[in-house]
């Protein structure tokens, strides 16, 4: 293992991970395991994407404050960014945000500004623009930024071609927000690989894609209210809807049974990816983004059904009622 400069140097080269125990009969499962990265999703690589491009446009000097309106992951991302660089980060984000995203940023050093639940997405946007030309800020504005599908060509493609050298892959699976992770992965994928099926997943509640219709929805992360200027939309073969539910479930499905920790788009992901893999050609291989971590979601319904409380076993009451009683 070799000495790092600081962490940025870290983001990317995330494992995958065959699945072994859950995959349909005669197909073959891997995850790509975002959470591996230092800020713990896929979105460290965008923020160093995004940030570096500023750097050499001249926008960012010592002392700059960013600001970005975020779902939680890309503001945890940049505020890792910004603390390395020497800079101040501004987050917008929805106070519907798990407690666990606004206090990781905070624990980060950035400052967290929360709009009401019902403020769409493209309104907070705007109170990131606004604020960015009130103060001077620099505003990173992930949606439409270049350098987001770029650092997925120049990383996240890079290292599938890498990894899969040699072995078949079929279908790539992944969700979107701001079009980045799938737009900039599967351009490179295609190209090198052109048999390869994308296959998009989206929110059951906002089938923007499949039906240009929007709600909200329980995919942190995923679908704004509006189709994002770097969402390639060619760049997919297939369309794959999920509800709320279904990625709640894909998430104890790959803690239980196969000890991946994820969160709920990757949940969401996965599930989508099984809808297609139970129907797909035997051999067929599958790779699936799993954007990050069950940690930063403790707060949300998917834990809803665990307590802190302590579990009853055989035997246990008996032993404390013995060994501990009167202590």
């Amino acid at each position: 293992m070799p000495l790092f400069g600081n962490i940025l140097e870290c983001v990317g080269n995330t494992p995958i991970v065959k699945i072994n125990n859950v995959s349909p009969e005669g197909v073959e499962m891997y995850v790509k395991v975002e959470s591996r990265n230092p800020a713990g999703s896929v979105k460290d690589r965008i923020a160093v994407g995004m940030v570096k491009d500023a750097e050499e446009k001249g926008l960012l000097k010592p002392g700059s404050t960013i600001i970005e309106s975020t779902a939680g992951n890309t503001g945890i991302a940049l505020a890792m960014v910004a603390a390395t660089r020497g800079y101040n980060f501004v987050a917008v984000l929805s106070e519907s945000s798990s407690l666990e995203r606004i206090k990781i940023l905070k624990f980060l050093g950035a400052k967290v500004l929360l709009t009401p639940k019902i403020m769409p997405a493209t309104l907070r946007n705007q109170v990131a623009d606004d604020l960015a030309a009130q103060h001077g800020w620099v505003v990173c504005r992930q949606a439409e930024n270049p350098a987001n599908p770029e650092a997925h060509r120049n990383t996240t493609a890079l290292e599938i071609l890498r990894d899969f050298e040699g072995k078949r892959l079929d279908y790539f699976v992944s969700g979107y927000g701001t079009g980045g992770t799938i737009s900039g992965t599967s351009s490179v994928l295609k190209r090198e690989r052109p048999g390869i099926r994308v296959v998009a997943c989206e929110p059951a509640k906002a089938p923007m894609l499949s039906k240009g219709e929007w709600d909200f929805h329980g995919v942190p992360g995923w679908v704004p209210d509006f189709i994002p200027p770097n969402l390639d939309t060619t760049c997919y073969d297939q369309i794959v809807s999920v509800t709320d539910e279904e990625a709640y479930d894909a998430c104890h499905l790959l803690a239980r049974r196969e000890g991946i920790m994820c969160g709920i788009s990757s949940g969401a992901t996965f599930a989508s990816a099984l809808k297609v893999a139970r129907t797909a050609e035997k051999g067929s291989c599958f790779l699936v983004m799993l954007p990050d971590t069950a940690e930063r979601y403790m707060s949300t319904p998917v834990f809803d059904n665990l307590t802190g409380l302590s579990d009853e076993v055989e035997g246990y009451q008996e032993w404390k009622e013995i060994h501990w009683a009167g202590k």
